[in-house]
């Protein structure tokens, strides 16, 4: 009769101290060629895998549509009458922020609402457009009230049509 193999996986041996007296305590060794390493390297592949795609859904567009405060594509950014006269309200064009300003009761304005002086959002203030990150201050018209801003805000093009804000030329 032949050898049969063993049902017991192989084992090795390590010393458990040094000198000439060392014992051999036996070690376990996995019989499929998985490793502790093995496992913990790809779980991190798979956490990192997962993290670059939530990174990648937060930095892509929204799925909610283009312009303004209504999320709907050609809706109106604001009603004129949420506006107050010689102030600003915050919104949206295609997902970048604008100020939609009212200097005189009927007339609004549009404004990037980017700081030119490192591109932070700047906010509507008390008659004001102030940006939070340097202190830069705007007037209602978009020139730089205080610095370190030195040039205005860009305008945008906005009309409004039956009480509502719209994105555009009329």
């Amino acid at each position: 009769m032949g050898t049969t193999a063993s049902p017991v996986p192989p084992r090795a041996t390590t010393p458990e101290s040094v000198g000439p007296e060392a014992v051999a305590t036996p070690v376990a060794t996995d019989t499929r060629g998985v490793t502790r390493r093995a496992v913990l390297v790809g779980a991190g592949a798979a956490t990192l895998g997962v993290a670059a795609v939530g990174v990648l859904a937060a930095c892509s567009p929204s799925s909610s549509g283009g312009s303004g405060g209504g999320g709907t594509p050609g809706g109106p950014l604001a009603q004129l009458a949420d506006i107050p006269v010689g102030g600003a309200v915050s919104a949206q064009i295609d997902g970048k922020p604008v100020l939609l300003v009212q200097p005189t009761a009927g007339t609004v304005v549009g404004l990037t609402a980017i700081c030119t002086h490192q591109g932070c959002t700047v906010a509507p203030g008390n008659g004001e457009l102030d940006c939070p990150c340097h202190g830069s201050v705007y007037a209602l018209d978009g020139s730089v009230v205080q610095g370190p801003a030195s040039a205005p805000l860009a305008t945008v093009d906005v009309h409004v049509a039956n009480g509502a804000v719209l994105a555009g030329k009329a």
